[in-house]
């Protein structure tokens, strides 16, 4: 133990600095997450809205399946999905100029930065998905839906609404209620950054407006049965915004609306999140395969502890020299002190031992009470080799008759460790 104490001392520290890591990397707990995503904790996710609406006791949910199939009643909360087939000229201002507007690749880099590594993962919406929600809206559904970006794509075609990108320099604005809503009650002002204004069509009803501009970020399209309600300021949402002014009374009231006798889900399976995911991606998105790594690290140093440190050891082969050489010399000094009674006496005593185990008597008995009990276990050939060998080994009186009792002594034992037909152990 003492020679492995360098290889425990190293492990020591790299246990600690491993539960370090995890420690801090468990404080960061939902940075994985893409921006808009309820599962990331950052300041750009949107988990405190989940858990807001939560906490007050609206059925909320999240929803980690293909859009193909959408369970009847389920409102939708789409936050920041991109689509298949997303177009449009990102340099169109709101202003119609590209002043303060910073490069388009510059812009890009930036928010590719900021998501989490599980927006490498996040599917586009299909166009066989945009059908499907277009049909699930009309059959009385409402979807929110904050665009992930100011381009146009198939869903808002199809509603005949269009973004126009807002000036970068606009910075947080303040947005009112355009008219009095269920969808606004309560709420005197809400604010957040603007990334791009909405283009409506006539049946549109503005649901918050800038204060300043009197340009429409949040708006309320009716589609047969049901309704779109789309965000041009996707922070409304987010972690970070959701402290502003009435930004968290405005979302109340909107789940309260979209809960009355029904579910409300946020889509995850666009940022990612899959409800067949495999063992693999599984323990891929909690880091697992990290402590799969240091588990197979420890069985390497646990491998290196098996070898011996200190001083050398006697190879095998001076170890069976020396243990001939020791038993040559007590031999020796038998024969020359002529302790042969002595040595016979050794003999029938170890074998007398090993007898009273199959016997079951104790080790101490006499061989006469070891052969008795051998005699009722049906073994009357242990019971008379045993009492053959005390017997030679009394009359012992010289090298030869010593040998005779160690020959004695050997069959014996043969006939122990071999089991007679039909008799049990």
């Amino acid at each position: 133990m003492r020679d492995r104490f360098p290889l425990l001392l190293l492990g020591g520290v790299l246990l600690l600095a491993a539960l370090g890591a995890f420690v801090l990397k468990g404080a960061r707990r939902g940075a994985f997450a893409d921006r808009l995503s309820s599962f990331r904790s950052e300041p750009d996710g949107a988990r405190a809205l989940f858990l807001l609406l939560a906490e007050h006791g609206l059925p909320v949910t999240r929803n980690q399946t293909s859009l193909t199939v959408i369970e009847p009643g389920r409102n939708l909360m789409m936050l920041g999905v991109s689509f298949e087939g997303e177009h449009g000229d990102d340099k169109a201002a709101f202003d119609g100029s590209d002043a303060g507007v910073p490069p388009d690749d510059v812009r890009e880099d930036e928010d590719e930065k900021a998501r989490g590594y599980q927006a490498f993962r996040s599917p586009p919406v299909s166009k066989e998905e945009s059908e499907k929600l277009l049909e699930h809206v009309r059959n009385g559904a409402t979807l929110v839906f904050a665009p992930a970006s100011f381009r146009d794509n198939p869903l808002l075609d199809a509603l005949d609404v269009y973004l126009v990108r807002a000036d970068a320099t606009l910075g947080v604005r303040t947005l009112v209620p355009a008219l009095p809503s269920r969808f606004t009650a309560g709420v005197e002002r809400v604010e957040a950054k603007v990334k791009a204004f909405l283009d409506l069509p006539p049946d549109a009803v503005p649901l918050l407006v800038d204060d300043t501009l009197e340009e429409v970020a949040v708006a309320l399209l009716p589609w047969g049965q049901g309704q779109f309600i789309i965000l041009g300021a996707p922070e409304l949402a987010t972690n970070a915004a959701l402290a502003r002014a009435d930004n968290a009374q405005w979302w109340l009231t909107v789940g309260r609306a979209l809960t009355d006798g029904g579910t409300l889900a946020f889509d995850e399976f666009h940022h990612g999140f899959t409800g067949d995911r495999s063992m693999g991606e599984f323990a891929a998105r909690y880091g697992l395969h990290f402590a799969f790594a240091q588990l197979m690290l420890g069985v390497a140093f646990w491998a290196l502890a098996l070898r011996r440190f200190g001083r050398p050891r006697a190879p095998k082969e001076e170890l069976r020299l020396g243990s001939t050489d020791a038993l040559f010399a007590t031999s020796r000094l038998y024969r020359e002190g002529r302790h042969h009674g002595h040595a016979a006496a050794s003999i029938a005593r170890e074998l007398a031992a090993e007898m009273a185990t199959r016997a079951g008597v104790p080790g101490k008995s006499t061989p006469a009470e070891i052969g008795a009990a051998l005699e009722l276990r049906g073994r009357k050939d242990l019971a008379r080799a045993l009492l053959d060998v005390a017997r030679a080994a009394a009359a012992a009186a010289s090298e030869d008759d010593v040998r005779d009792v160690a020959r004695l002594a050997a069959l014996a034992r043969q006939h122990l460790h071999r089991q007679p037909r039909g008799i049990p152990v």
